[in-house]
Order: C-alpha cells, then structure tokens, then sequence
C-alpha cells in the first residue's frame, strides 16, 4: 500500500502515484486531492522503500504505522504535545519502537514520522501493510486448488 505513496522533496505532505512516463509522474495531494507533475530531477521516494534504524535490523516504515495506528487506536496525534521537547519525542517513539537506534534517528525523523502518520490517517489509511501481495497470495492458492480439483 505505501508503495504508491510518495514524499517529494521541495514540496509539503505526501502524494499518491497517479500514473507515470518517461521523465515524469502525475501525482495526487494527499491532502486537498489535487493532481500535478513531478519531474525525473525532484527527489522521490516511495514510503514503502522506508525503513526505520534499529539495534537489531531495519524496521520497514508500514509497520511502525501500524504499531502508532493500533497503540493510538486510529487517531490523530497531537504533534504540538509530542514535539515539545526531544525528551517527549524520543519517550513516544520508544514506546512505538523500543529497539530504535536512537543515535541513528534524529529528532527530525521521528517529527517527520508522525507528520506522515497523520496525513495518511486524516487520508482515510486504516491498514500500512501491503495488501496486493496477501490478494496475490489468495488468487494464487485459489487457482492451486482449482488446478487440483480438476485432475
């Protein structure tokens, strides 16, 4: 699902891939639905090739959404409150991810985190994990057993 969002720097909030060409792509604001242009020379980035620094491995980005989605049980969060001072910030991150590398995720990653968070969550976004690779799955195993049942 966070593969067809997309960051781009030098432009607030977060896009939805509409449809692609050669040296550009048709994005969708998150926030007020308007589509627009993107060029080959902007920084883009997919959330979906997030991930987030830990102690042990890298964390991918949907499912520290999904951690903040079910610990807040859907809501917004209030990003004034969070961002008061580091202290608060990195006590609400560990509770969303205690093994984060802490040397290696700087305040503003954590800032930028929770923006994105309540964008896709003001968006209507209720689930970060890829849900096309489970459909697969299932088409996949249904036509198995179809396969099966015919022999």
């Amino acid at each position: 699902m966070l593969k067809k969002i997309l960051s781009i720097s030098g432009k607030p909030g977060l896009y939805k891939l509409i449809s692609y060409g050669k040296n550009i792509i048709v994005v969708e604001s998150l926030a007020d639905k308007k589509r627009m242009p993107a060029y080959s020379y902007n920084k883009i980035v997919s959330l979906g090739d997030i991930a987030i620094y830990t102690t042990d491995e890298e964390v991918p980005l949907a499912d520290v959404f999904e951690t903040m989605y079910k610990q807040n049980e859907g809501r917004v969060l209030d990003k004034t409150a969070l961002t008061k001072n580091a202290t608060t910030l990195h006590e609400f991150f560990a509770s969303v991810l205690p093994n984060y590398d802490a040397d290696r995720v700087y305040d503003a990653d954590i800032k930028k985190v929770i923006s994105w968070y309540n964008i896709l969550v003001e968006a209507g976004f209720t689930s970060f994990k890829n849900e096309e690779a489970k459909d697969e799955d299932v088409e996949t195993t249904e036509e198995d057993n179809n396969t099966s049942t015919e022999k």
